[in-house]
C-alpha cells in the first residue's frame, strides 16, 4: 500500500503541473487541486458515519489536551508543499523538483521519526537508517541523471523543491498523530483539505490584492489535469493510516519506490515533450528497493521473519 501512495504521487504531480501550466498561475493551480479534493471529501462526510465520529473524537483529543491544537494545522502544509510543486516544477522540471523533494523528505523522516511525532514508537537513528536514507536519494539522482541539465538549473527553485520535502515529511508525520486521534483516516484527510484550502484561499486573497494577480478561467481538459484532487483525498488518507504502522522513513523508502513505478508508467502512458524510458530510471528503482531492504525496518520484513 505503501508503493501504491507513491505512484499517487506520481500522478498528481503529473496532473497538477499540467493544470498549472495550462491555467498560467501555479497558486490558482494548487488551489483548484486542493478545494476539489475538499469538495468530495465533504460529500462522502455527510454519508459517513465514521468521519462524522472521527472529528468527534479529533475534537475530544484536543479539548482534553491529549493533542496539541497545532496538530491541525498539517493540511496547511499539504496546501504550501502543493502550491511550491505548481511553482518549481514548470521553472526545473520533474526530474530535479523529484531529486530535491526526495532529499528533504528522506532527511527530515530521521528526525520525526526519532521524536515520534507521528504518533508512532520512536526509531533510533542507526547506521543502517542513515545508509538507506543516503542510497534511496542516490537511487532517485541516478533515475534522473540523464534528465538533468544545466540549463534548467536555478538555484532558488531547488531550494524550494528541498523545503517542500521537508514539509511533505512533517505533514506526513503529524497526519499519523492526528489519525492516531481521530481513529478515522478520512476524517483526518477531511481537516487537511479544510485547512490546506483555506491556506491556499487566502495565499490566492494575498496574491490578488499585493502582487496584482487575476482568477484565471479554468481550461476545458484535458480530464486527468483534474484527477490531483480526489487522488489527494485517496493519498492523504492512506499515508496517514500507513506512517502509524510503518513509521514515516520506511514509509518514504517505499513510497520512493512506488513514485519512480509510476514515473515510468505515466512517461508509457501519458507522456511529456522528451519524456522517455531509460536504463537510468529502471536502474533507480531497483536501487530504491535495495534501499528498502538495507533500511530493514519495516514490519512487513519483522512479520515475514517471525512466521519461520
Amino acid at each position: 500500500m505503501a508503493v501504491l501512495t507513491g505512484v499517487m504521487i506520481a500522478e498528481q504531480s503529473r496532473a497538477n503541473s499540467e493544470l498549472s501550466i495550462r491555467i498560467g498561475n501555479s497558486v490558482e493551480a494548487a488551489f483548484v487541486s486542493f478545494t476539489s479534493g475538499l469538495i468530495i471529501i465533504a460529500v462522502i462526510t455527510l454519508f459517513s458515519p465514521a468521519i462524522k465520529l472521527g472529528l468527534k473524537n479529533l475534537r475530544r483529543a484536543v479539548k482534553s489536551g491529549e493533542m496539541g491544537r497545532w496538530r491541525l494545522l498539517a493540511g496547511a502544509l499539504g496546501g504550501a508543499a502543493i502550491a511550491i510543486s505548481t511553482h518549481v516544477v514548470p521553472l526545473i522540471g520533474v526530474a530535479l523538483y523529484s531529486v530535491a523533494t526526495i532529499s528533504g523528505q528522506t532527511a527530515v523522516s530521521l528526525l520525526v521519526d526519532r521524536i515520534g511525532l507521528g504518533g508512532g514508537e520512536r526509531k533510533l537513528i542507526s547506521l543502517r537508517r542513515v545508509i538507506a536514507a543516503v542510497i534511496t536519494v542516490l537511487a532517485v539522482f541516478v533515475s534522473v541523471l540523464d534528465r538533468i541539465s544545466i540549463d534548467n538549473f536555478q538555484l532558488l527553485a531547488v531550494i524550494l523543491g528541498l523545503a517542500a520535502g521537508v514539509i511533505i515529511g512533517v505533514q506526513r508525520s503529524l497526519n499519523g498523530s492526528i489519525n492516531l486521534h481521530s481513529k478515522a483516516s478520512y476524517a483526518t484527510s477531511l481537516l487537511n483539505f479544510i485547512m490546506g484550502s483555506s491556506f491556499l484561499a487566502l495565499l490566492t486573497l494575498a496574491l490578488l490584492i499585493f502582487r496584482g494577480d487575476r482568477i484565471n478561467s479554468l481550461p476545458s481538459g484535458p480530464w486527468w489535469i483534474y484527477t490531483g484532487g480526489v487522488v489527494g483525498v485517496i493519498y492523504i488518507a492512506m499515508s496517514s493510516l500507513i506512517v502509524q504502522h510503518l513509521g514515516v522513513l520506511t514509509f518514504v523508502l517505499f513510497s520512493v519506490g512506488g513514485q519512480l513505478l509510476g514515473s515510468l508508467i505515466f512517461d508509457a502512458l501519458l507522456p511529456t515533450e522528451g519524456a522517455h524510458v531509460t536504463s537510468y530510471l529502471i536502474t533507480g528503482i531497483v536501487m530504491t528497493y535495495i534501499g528498502v531492504v538495507v533500511g530493514g525496518e519495516s514490519r512487513l520484513f519483522k512479520r515475514s521473519s517471525s512466521q519461520h
